[in-house]
C-alpha cells in the first residue's frame, strides 16, 4: 500500500467580492474624514494617507496586476513555496496566525531570509470550490506546516 502524495499546489486570481470589500472600507474612511470636525490640513493629510494605501495594495494585494503580487501555493518535498511573476517559487515558512474559513484564507508567512511577517487574503471567490477547500484543508492538517525552509 502506498503513501498519499505529500505534493499540493494551487493558484488564485483577483477577488471581486475582496475588491468590493478594500473600497468599501477606503469609502468610509474619507467620508468619516469629512464628516469629522478636524483642521483641513489633518483632512488633507488623511486623504493622501488612503490614496496612497490604495495605490500599494490594489495592485500587490487585490486585483493582483503587480509583478510582485503572490498567486500561487505549493507544497512539497522542499516544504512550502509561494509564486509570483517576478520571482517565481519561493520558500516560505508559513506561520501558526494562519487562518483557513470557509468564506477566506488568510496565509501568514515570512519570506526565507526576511524577518518581516507578510500575509495573503484568498477569498473563495478566487478560486475553484473544491480548490478553496483543498487549500483550507491541507494548511489545517498538514504536517510540519510551520516548519522553516530548508
Amino acid at each position: 500500500m502506498s503513501s498519499p502524495s505529500n505534493a499540493f499546489e494551487c493558484r488564485w486570481h483577483a477577488s471581486r467580492q475582496l475588491l468590493a470589500v478594500y473600497l468599501l472600507a477606503q469609502l468610509f474612511a474619507l467620508g468619516s474624514l469629512f464628516l469629522l470636525s478636524i483642521p483641513i490640513w489633518a483632512s488633507v493629510l488623511g486623504i493622501f494617507a488612503c490614496l496612497a494605501h490604495g495605490a500599494g495594495t490594489l495592485p500587490r494585494k487585490i486585483l493582483l496586476t503587480h509583478p510582485k503580487a503572490f498567486m500561487g501555493l505549493r507544497r512539497d518535498a522542499d516544504g512550502w513555496q509561494l509564486w509570483n511573476r517576478a520571482s517565481g517559487w519561493q520558500p516560505v515558512q508559513l506561520r501558526p496566525d494562519s487562518l483557513a474559513l470557509p468564506l477566506i484564507v488568510v496565509l501568514r508567512f515570512r519570506l526565507q531570509g526576511e524577518r518581516r511577517i507578510r500575509s495573503i487574503c484568498v477569498p473563495r471567490d478566487s478560486q475553484a470550490a473544491d480548490l478553496h477547500r483543498r487549500l483550507r484543508v491541507r494548511l489545517t492538517f498538514s504536517r510540519r506546516r510551520w516548519a522553516a525552509p530548508e
